[in-house]
């Protein structure tokens, strides 16, 4: 062993210096920081769906999509069913099999299948043409989930209005009650075969299941554990609170979208959600609301716009705001 030089002794001395000036940490300064991150963690997962990339103006495949996702941190991603991409009812079942492989390839979980059909396509439409080829559809879409191997499919009912499409003929209360129940009543003996989930969305803006007692009588009647809830924070954040809805609706909820939403200040249209945090919901509050009905499963950052430039931006930010709000930031 060598014997100590009087270099490696100064180096000690101050070394052991430098230790001794340094400020010991207070019990304030050790507890979590409630600016920086939720000071708890939760169980949840965290999902984004596709519509947040570039895939559909085809600057991102789905591949690239998948592989943003896995790299930026979350845990699932949900697709989206349309009339014209890779998920559609031109798709076979070997090719949704392939899709399903290039997620588990990549590593990261398909969270749930929804579609934006359920509007020009509406199962309470008073055009019978367009209630039949929302249910055949909505069909390809069941059989499209299992294929992927997700138990969640999201479904619009029905809809009283449909704000968005400018010609759309008003549907009255009763008929969308009524078409809506028999519409998804044919749709569960496929579902529970299939074992995947009916989970109906709260929308509001469709005139339609406008409160938590709404929806629970709408779903619990049809007693099959194949009819949940899709609840999503942003559709009802105008008028009502998020927390209110999860703590009413409690085990019923099997898939979540986290939508930000600003109540300051609206156009009423897609472009009134926000990314997440830029917004005036009440994140701690919607989390422990979550956590007290027994919640573990996704929440999906649903947006409809992908950045312009450096879309990729919009997903590591979108994943750093989960951690924060999942209390995942040490």
């Amino acid at each position: 062993m060598s014997t100590p030089t009087r270099r490696d002794a100064l180096f000690a001395a101050l070394a052991a210096g430098t230790a001794s000036a340094l400020p010991a940490a207070s019990a304030e300064e050790k507890k979590a920081d409630e600016r920086r991150s939720s000071p708890k963690r939760y169980e949840m997962k965290k999902s984004i769906n596709l519509w947040a990339f570039p895939y559909l103006d085809k600057r991102m495949s789905l591949r690239e999509c998948l592989q943003l996702a896995k790299d930026a941190g979350f845990d699932g991603i949900e697709l989206n069913y349309d009339l014209e991409s890779d998920l559609s009812p031109k798709a076979k079942p070997k090719d949704l099999q392939a899709i399903r492989k290039m997620a588990a390839d990549v590593g990261i979980a398909i969270s749930g299948l929804c579609s934006f059909l359920f509007w020009p396509y509406s199962l309470t439409s008073n055009k019978p043409a367009e209630r039949t080829r929302g249910a055949e559809l909505a069909g390809k879409m069941l059989e499209a989930a299992a294929e992927l191997g997700t138990q969640n499919l999201l479904v619009v009912p029905g809809a009283v209005t449909i704000p968005w499409i400018a010609d759309h003929e008003p549907v009255a209360l009763s008929d969308c009650d009524k078409r809506a129940r028999e519409a998804i009543a044919k749709m569960v003996p496929r579902a529970e075969k299939l074992g995947v989930s009916l989970n109906v969305e709260n929308i509001f803006f469709n005139g339609y299941l406008l409160s938590p007692q709404d929806m629970i009588a709408f779903v619990d009647p049809f007693e099959s554990k194949n009819v949940r809830v899709h609840f999503d924070t942003g559709n009802i954040a105008l008028f009502q609170m998020p927390r209110d809805w999860v703590l009413a609706l409690g085990s019923r909820i099997a898939n979540v979208h986290l939508k930000e939403f600003d109540r300051k200040g609206t156009d009423h249209s897609l472009a009134s959600f926000r990314t997440l945090l830029d917004g005036s919901t009440d994140w701690p509050a919607v989390l422990e609301a979550f956590a007290k009905v027994g919640y573990k499963g996704y929440l999906t950052f649903e947006y409809f716009h992908p950045f312009l430039h450096y879309p990729e931006a919009l997903i590591y930010q979108t994943s750093d705001a989960l951690d924060r709000i999942l209390g995942r930031k040490k």
